[in-house]
């Protein structure tokens, strides 16, 4: 995508205004964009942490055994969190070489069934990201570090980003099914 970001109220959810989906899509733009704020603010916070380590042992010799998983953490949550604000543009990478060759009725049925093999292994994976997200907790899990921050950090921005992005494709689905009935 070239161009600037769009605007919150400009995402590409194709929900209708009203009733109960246009009432989720509402929700999910905000979500999504607060998240994506966010997502930013963590990039540019690991970006710091990396940069000020490098310098920090180039010039002054000081080791430092925690700045990689900080940043690591930091990018998980940012990579994850922030897909479902991506998705809610399309702004994934996708092939479209069959999307200019095919008729606009299939390929509209070809990004449906697309969206539901997506949301199908976006909802396994977040149920995964749960389940680990859990065992980590129980467990009081923590990386092999001296540093050793637990591991329900990293699990539980996995486990929350991709069950957003579940419900932004399971949301998009729905509204392709909506126009769909009222044609």
């Amino acid at each position: 995508m070239s161009g600037p970001a769009p605007e919150v109220s400009d995402v590409a959810i194709a929900a209708p205004d009203t009733g109960m989906l246009g009432g989720l899509a509402w929700i999910l733009q905000r979500v999504n964009a607060a998240v994506f704020a966010v997502s930013m603010g963590a990039l540019l916070v690991a970006s710091l942490i990396l940069t000020g380590s490098v310098l920090m042992r180039y010039f002054f010799k000081v080791p430092t055994d925690w700045q990689d998983e900080a940043s690591v953490f930091l990018i998980v949550g940012a990579v994850f969190l922030s897909g479902a604000y991506v998705q809610s543009y399309r702004g994934h990478v996708g092939i479209e070489a069959l999307a200019s060759v095919l008729p606009p009725h299939l390929n509209r049925m070809r990004r449906w069934a697309c969206d539901v093999v997506s949301g199908l292994f976006c909802t396994f994976f977040a149920w995964k990201s749960w389940t680990l997200f859990h065992e980590a907790w129980a467990e009081g899990q923590t990386t092999s570090s001296a540093w050793a921050p637990p591991l329900w950090i990293p699990y539980g921005l996995m486990a929350a980003g991709m069950t957003l992005l579940a419900v932004q494709i399971a949301l998009q689905v729905l509204a392709v099914d909506a126009s769909a009935g009222r044609k």
